[in-house]
C-alpha cells in the first residue's frame, strides 16, 4: 500500500478504532492515550494539562523484535522533565521490526493525525528521535516538512542506508580477509545463517586478540568504521599514546559490530532489500585508512606487532571484491538515503565516542545539506561521552530548547558548547552537561541523493 494512502486511510479511520481506548487521566495529569492505526502500528500519547501547545513526535531506534511497543519520549528520566514543562509526547511502534523505515514514516505521520483529531492542532510540532530513529527523523524532515516546525536528530544514522551498509561492510570484509575466514558477508539466507557467520567471525577475532599481529589487524578492521578508542562509559579513557588501551576498547566495539549490525541486522535488511545493497568494488582501503580518526594507532600498532601494514592493505585491495544487487541498491537509496534538502531547521547531536553510529556520520550529514543548499538550517553539537545514545536528560533538554530558540527568533542563537551547557543546568541540573567543540573527521564511505556520482 502506497504510503499517502496510509495515512489517509488512518486519517478516515481513527475515531472508529476499536483498539483506541477513550483517554483516561490519573489525577488529571497527565491524559495518557494507547491505540493502535490501520497499519497494526500501536501509538502512545501523554499530554499533560499544562500542554503548552507543542507536540513532540518521537520516533524510536531500531528495534528487533519480537516485541514491538511503542514509544514517545527518549527514556524514562527524561520523560517526566519533558511532561512537566508541558510538552505532549506522541509516537508509534511502527508496522514492522528491524529495518522499518517504509512503515516508520507514514506510522508517524499517522499518529500525529490521531493526535490531533483527538487533541486538535499543535501550536508547534517538532519530530525528534534517536538512533534508527534519528533516520526516521530525518526522513520526516526531509519528506513531510509541512507537517512539522523543526526537528532534532540524535545518535541518528544521518548517513542514510546505502552508506550504513557499505561501511558495516568494510570493517566485516577487512576481518575476514586478513583473518582467514570463508564466512559470507552478504546475500545472508537466514537469520541462523548470519548468526552463525557472526559467531564464526568473533570466534577469529577473539583469537586474534591473543597475538600483537591479531591486535593490529582488529585495529585496522576498527579504523575502517572509524570506531573510537574510548566508546563505552564503564572503558577506561585511554591517553593519545596509549595505543594498547585504545586497541582493547575498539576489541570489544568491534565484537558488537559483528554481533549486531554486521549480519543479523543486514540480513533483515537484505531481505527488504531484495538482495545485497553494498558493495567495495573500486574501494582503495589505503585511502580509505588515511582519512580514518585513528590512522595513527594502527600504524603505530602494525609498527609494534613488526608487521607490514603496506602489505595487509595490498591484501585487502587484492582479495576479491563485493559487488552490489542494483535493485537493492535502488530499493534502499529511495527509502533511505537523503537529498539533503531542508526546508524546516534541524538540530543534530551525537556523542564523540559512539562505536554502533559513529560520529563521522555527522559529516556525512553535513556534505549532503552543504550540497543541496540548506546548510543554514542546519546546526550540529557534540557531547564528550562515549556510547551510543549516551546523553544525560540535562543534554537532550538544552538541545530541544535550542531548536525552539531558532523557531521563535528565525536565527540560531545559543549553539556553542557553554550556552548548551549552561542551558543544560538550567533545564535539569541533576545530570551531566558535556557539550565541546568538535569537529568531526570526514565520513568514510558516504553515500546522499545530491552527490549524483557517489556509488559509481
Amino acid at each position: 500500500m502506497r504510503h499517502g494512502t496510509r495515512i489517509a486511510c488512518a486519517t478516515a479511520l481513527l475515531l472508529t478504532l476499536t483498539a483506541a481506548p477513550a483517554a483516561t487521566a490519573a489525577d488529571a495529569d497527565p491524559t495518557h492515550v494507547d491505540g493502535q492505526l490501520p497499519s497494526g502500528a500501536t501509538y502512545m500519547m501523554d499530554v499533560p494539562t499544562n500542554w503548552n501547545g507543542t507536540v513532540l513526535l518521537f520516533s524510536h531506534g531500531y528495534n528487533a523484535g519480537p516485541a514491538n511497543p511503542a514509544q514517545d519520549a527518549p527514556d524514562a528520566a527524561t520523560k517526566p522533565l519533558l511532561l512537566q514543562q508541558g510538552y505532549a509526547l506522541i509516537g508509534s511502534s511502527y508496522a514492522s521490526t528491524g529495518w522499518a523505515v517504509t512503515d516508520a514514516v507514514p506510522d508517524q505521520m499517522a499518529t500525529l493525525k490521531a493526535f490531533t483529531t483527538r487533541f486538535g492542532p499543535a501550536s508547534r510540532t517538532l519530530a525528534w528521535g534517536r538512533s534508527y530513529g534519528g533516520l526516521v527523523t530525518t526522513a520526516i524532515a526531509e519528506r513531510h516538512p509541512d507537517a512539522i516546525d523543526g526537528s532534532l536528530s540524535m545518535c541518528g544514522l544521518v548517513h542514510g542506508g546505502v552508506a550504513n551498509w557499505n561501511n558495516t561492510l568494510d570493517p566485516a570484509f577487512a576481518l575476514k580477509t586478513l583473518l582467514g575466514s570463508d564466512v559470507p558477508l552478504v546475500n545472508l539466507p537466514s537469520q541462523q545463517a548470519a548468526t552463525d557467520a557472526a559467531n564464526t567471525l568473533t570466534a577469529k577475532v577473539d583469537a586474534a586478540q591473543s597475538t600483537a599481529a591479531g591486535r593490529a589487524r582488529i585495529a585496522l578492521a576498527a579504523a575502517l568504521h572509524n570506531i573510537p578508542v574510548w566508546n563505552a562509559p564503564t572503558q577506561t579513557r585511554p591517553t593519545t599514546n596509549d595505543w594498547d588501551t585504545q586497541q582493547a576498547n575498539q576489541y570489544d566495539a568491534v565484537k558488537g559490530l559483528l554481533k549486531i549490525a554486521a549480519f543479523n541486522r543486514r540480513q533483515e535488511a537484505e531481505a527488504r532489500a531484495g538482495g545485497n545493497m553494498s558493495w567495495n568494488t573500486g574501494v582503495d582501503y589505503a585511502r580509505l585508512l588515511a582519512q580514518s580518526s585513528v590512522s595513527k594507532e594502527v600504524t603505530a600498532l602494525y609498527k609494534k606487532a613488526g608487521l607490514s601494514l603496506t602489505k595487509d592493505l595490498a591484501a585487502l585491495n587484492g582479495a576479491p571484491r563485493i559487488k552490489a544487487d542494483q535493485n537493492a541498491v535502488s530499493w534502499m537509496s529511495s527509502t533511505s538515503s537523503f537529498t539533503g534538502k531542508l526546508a524546516k531547521p534541524q538540530l543534530s547531536i551525537h556523542t564523540i565516542g559512539d562505536p554502533l553510529v559513529p560520529v563521522q556520520t555527522e559529516s556525512a550529514l553535513r556534505r549532503a545539506v552543504t550540497a543541496a543548499g540548506s546548510a543554514p538550517l542546519l546546526r550540529q553539537a557534540y557531547v564528550d561521552n562515549a556510547g551510543h545514545c549516551t546523553f544525560s536528560p540535562a543534554e537532550q533538554l538544552a538541545a530541544l530548547h535550542t531548536l525552539e530558540d531558532r523557531l521563535t527568533t528565525g536565527g540560531w542563537q545559543g549553539t556553542d558548547p557553554a550556552s548548551l551547557n549552561a542551558r543544560a543546568t538550567a533545564a535539569d541540573p541533576t545530570t551531566p552537561t558535556r557539550y565541546v567543540s568538535y569537529r568531526p573527521t570526514p565520513y568514510l564511505r558516504p553515500y546522499d541523493l545530491a552527490h549524483p556520482a557517489d556509488g559509481r
